[in-house]
């Protein structure tokens, strides 16, 4: 029996905002802001949430996840339309519980294969898996293949992340931080790193924006020299900043790749507005 092979995305991987050619499902995460609810992405898109998180700094924002029966149903529709296995790709597990949901949901849909796939990543990170996995796809690659082939890839991407406050990501309980450091750390713009295994923990100290965007950019040239990579930046309420950062590593690096992308809102509530990812997919 020949493949028919389906592919289910949360929103936090910001798929959104790109073109896929492929019909990709999306499970997405609740916003809470000042009180509302809004669906991630189809309620409310990045520019709109960071012109509001940044005129009221106070606002009230929280953020929960697909219900499992939610996710189940979107396994549901994909078998009954025919599909024989599902990729399931979602952020990183230790970021939020989506993957736990995605993986109860699994037990709750029979008549299908569901694979998840934890990215230990985020955002662009994330959103690469599935651009991936629709390539190989489209060239006739066994599920099997492309599980492989995915979590060889997932190994093998590196993100730093520069927030201008801590706040939020403090306040959601997001940062696996030494809890000695998170005095000092608030009063500085910390350089933060996502670890092999998907949890985000400071990677240096800074005392100043323009220090942290310096050392950011040094870190990330040292890192990709002499290797082949696609290089990405995740932007907030700060498009300008990531076009300048970008047009450094290109002139440092003109034969790569970079890639610029907005912060969805969900993942933008735990990062707050200021914050920067950069990261790279070695090749």
């Amino acid at each position: 029996m020949s493949e028919k092979i389906g592919i289910v995305v949360c929103g936090n991987s910001g798929v959104d905002y790109l073109k896929l050619d492929y019909p990709v499902r999306l499970i997405r995460s609740t916003l809470n802001l000042g009180g509302k609810e809004y669906e991630d992405y189809v309620d409310i898109q990045a520019k709109e949430f960071y012109d509001v998180i940044v005129a009221n700094p106070d606002i009230d924002v929280s953020t929960s996840q697909t219900a499992t029966g939610k996710i189940a149903s979107v396994y549901e529709e994909l078998r009954d339309e025919g599909y024989t296995d599902i990729i399931a790709v979602v952020i990183s597990s230790k970021l939020s519980g989506t993957y736990q949901g995605a993986v109860l949901a699994k037990d709750m849909v029979p008549g299908v294969n569901v694979f998840v796939i934890d990215s230990r990543s985020v955002s662009y990170g994330e959103a690469y898996l599935v651009l991936e996995a629709i390539k190989m796809i489209k060239s006739g690659s066994k599920v099997r293949d492309i599980i492989d082939k995915l979590e060889k890839i997932r190994d093998h991407i590196y993100i730093y992340v520069l927030v201008d406050t801590l706040k939020y990501l403090i306040k959601n309980g997001r940062l696996s931080a030494v809890s000695g450091f998170l005095g000092t750390l608030l009063k500085i713009k910390p350089l933060l790193h996502v670890q092999r295994d998907g949890s985000l923990v400071p990677f240096e100290k800074i005392r100043t924006t323009a220090a942290a965007q310096k050392r950011l950019l040094e870190v990330l040239l040292a890192d990709i020299e002499g290797k082949n990579v696609v290089a990405f930046i995740a932007y907030t309420n700060n498009e300008d900043k990531a076009q300048e950062i970008k047009g450094s590593i290109l002139a440092a690096r003109p034969d790569i790749t970079v890639e610029i992308v907005p912060l969805t809102p969900v993942v933008g509530a735990h990062a707050g507005p200021g914050t920067l990812g950069v990261g790279y997919i070695v090749l």
